[in-house]
């Protein structure tokens, strides 16, 4: 449900803001409107103007903004691991941080750049380590000289070495040799021997047809290939443990300085929180006034605080709502424990207006049902039940993964329930071990009776949408579009009973003058809603035949199981049978969550909320620490 909220102002002497501010963040039950406008009475708004902030304000806001930008550089360079609290009082040491923390900046990027070019230094090295390794068996094969040049090189497909050697051959009249290895990583490297004068050739050719050629840097790139490996292994060694002190330093720079800025951090930011409040406020020359919104439910709970804390010195007034207020006020949903874990549902929504509905309630009586009944399966919602109950039991401190292990085990229970009227117990293993007839219908075979209860559930649950709607035009005072929706139902209804009454459902006597009631209601349509209304309606018999998707979904699952015990008899072995219909199985539940959750979210989202929910609303953000 929307919880109900009501409008307030608060007065008081000037010199009592600050004290009134940390009340209101202390309780976190109050929205700050930084707007006067709807708050002061029409004439008086030039009697009132925004909070000024003294000079002294304005600076130590600049102040706290600038150190607080520096704590964050500062922590940007350290490790990201948790740290012990710090018990010293923050206020006592803004000064100290203040000449200590360029200090410590230049410091911590020092170790973080060094370490950081380690890194890349240790990538690099580990990479060459690699080619050199499986180059390392060619160049013992080929006795180095002065007078020869190696050129190692990456090759990005085993087709091309017979391309490049061929390439190599036309420039070099035969004169080089390439040989190809399989690094450890899985590339393929090769290593071409060829004279000096002729290696820049070579490389021209390489790149021309785009063979990336392994380029050593300066420091080791004189050297011969076997010098070139000793040189990798030693700097590589040196690098690691260089990397290791670097990371030991600033992890004690992290333990002694981070839980000092981050108390200085947090009492920053709750001063900060202060003094943007304050710039929300309005003043006269004597007073101040502070306009939000709250809970109805919490006004008298602040009206005895502030009495208790200030006397008569700062009064409470709750000011009238007015219809032009109802756009601004903030949402709060508040739902029973039931329904409470479908708000993940809702989250995906925008909020509802204030004068809406809260779609919470609404999913959590109608999604565990539809989701049932396309599921349908005994079987399949008894495992679900135990996914759901092991994932509660598991996952306790996840509150996402709390909530939709609830929704799951609602979801499968009524999953079981329709189980039991299909008779389906993992597809129609229930007749076919024991006999056993479905209570109500066998989905398989009672496609077209599927297809009307189906068809009733849309009815049902699009009248419903429309119905809350009318409730909704009504309480807007929108009176033409609560008829027009109040006549989108009568006529609905009444192409119902024409076309029970095709069927012998109904008297066929009855479809005449419900056909004459249809064609009297229509231009009335166009009365309440428009050119296009007739177009709307047509829209909502359209949601209706969407419910169609509850059977076909559900017959897909149905038939799915179906093969899985049919290709499970079938095998001949049991050992076999048994393993291909549980993963049969196993698939058909995996998608069994999955589509009846989207499929019956979207009936939902756009067939059934559409009818009644306005949406639009903006969060409740009570001033808070």
């Amino acid at each position: 449900m929307i919880v109900r909220m009501s409008k307030v102002e608060m007065v008081g002497a000037k010199g009592l803001l600050q004290d009134v501010l940390a009340l209101l963040r202390e309780m976190s039950i109050f929205q700050i409107e930084p707007e006067v406008v709807g708050f002061i009475e029409e004439g008086r708004e030039e009697d009132v103007r925004s909070f000024m902030p003294n000079e002294k304000d304005t600076f130590e806001r600049l102040f706290l903004e600038n150190l607080r930008q520096k704590i964050v550089e500062l922590f940007s360079y350290l490790p990201k691991k948790p740290v012990r609290t710090s018990y010293i009082e923050p206020r006592s040491i803004v000064d100290t941080v203040t000449k200590t923390i360029e200090r410590h900046i230049v410091a911590a990027k020092e170790l973080f750049e060094k370490r950081d070019n380690l890194g890349k230094e240790k990538k690099d090295l580990d990479q060459y380590a690699v080619f050199l390794g499986a180059l390392a068996s060619l160049v013992d094969s080929t006795k180095e000289t002065p007078d020869l040049d190696f050129i190692g090189l990456t090759i990005r497909e085993p087709d091309m070495v017979e391309h490049l050697r061929e390439a190599i051959s036309r420039i070099t009249d035969w004169k080089f040799e390439l040989l190809t290895e399989t690094a450890e990583d899985g590339t393929l490297v090769g290593l071409i021997t060829v004279e000096k004068d002729l290696s820049e050739k070579v490389k021209k050719s390489l790149s021309d047809e785009h063979v990336p050629e392994l380029i050593f840097p300066a420091a080791f790139s004189a050297l011969s290939f076997s010098e070139k490996s000793a040189y990798v292994k030693k700097r590589s060694s040196e690098v690691s443990m260089e990397l290791s002190r670097t990371d030991m330093e600033l992890s004690r720079f992290a333990q002694r300085w981070v839980p000092i800025y981050e108390s200085v951090r947090e009492w920053i930011d709750d001063r900060l929180s202060l003094l943007r409040a304050t710039a929300a406020t309005f003043e006269t020359r004597m007073c101040f006034f502070i306009n939000g919104w709250m809970p109805t439910a919490d006004v008298d709970k602040l009206r005895k605080r502030i009495a208790e804390s200030f006397g008569a010195n700062v009064m409470l007034v709750e000011k009238e709502m007015r219809e032009q207020d109802l756009e601004r006020v903030p949402i709060i949903l508040k739902n029973p424990p039931y329904f409470k874990p479908f708000e993940l549902f809702t989250g995906l929504l925008p909020l509802p207006a204030y004068t809406s509905y809260d779609p919470t309630p609404f999913i959590g009586i109608f999604f565990p049902v539809f989701f049932g009944m396309i599921l349908g399966d005994a079987g399949y919602g008894l495992l679900l039940v135990i996914v759901s109950l092991v994932l509660m039991k598991k996952m306790r401190g996840q509150v996402l993964v709390q909530n939709g292990a609830k929704i799951l085990m609602v979801a499968s229970l009524y999953s079981i329930f329709f189980g039991i009227l299909f008779g389906e117990f993992f597809g129609d293993l229930p007749e076919r071990l024991f006999h056993v007839k479905p209570l109500c219908i066998e989905r398989r075979e009672g496609v077209v009776p599927m297809i009307f209860f189906a068809l009733a559930v849309g009815v049902a649950h699009i009248l419903l949408g429309l119905l809350l709607g009318v409730i909704a035009g009504f309480r807007k005072k929108e009176k033409k579009e609560a008829i027009y929706k109040l006549l989108s139902i009568v006529i609905i209804l009444c192409l119902i009973v024409v076309l029970a009454s095709f069927f012998n459902i109904f008297p066929t006597v009855l479809a005449r003058p419900v056909i004459i009631a249809i064609l009297v209601l229509t231009p009335l349509l166009f009365f309440t809603g428009g050119l296009l209304a007739p177009l709307e309606l047509l829209k909502s018999i359209g949601n209706i035949i969407s419910y169609v998707r509850i059977m076909a979904i559900g017959l897909t699952s149905v038939l799915l199981a179906f093969v899985a015990n049919n290709l499970g008899g079938a095998t001949g072995d049991v050992v076999t049978g048994v393993a291909v219909a549980v993963l049969i199985h196993l698939l058909n539940i995996i998608l069994g969550v999955f589509s009846p959750t989207i499929h019956s979210l979207r009936l939902h989202y756009v067939e059934f909320f559409s009818k009644f929910i306005e949406h639009g609303g903006r969060r409740f953000e009570p001033l808070k620490k």
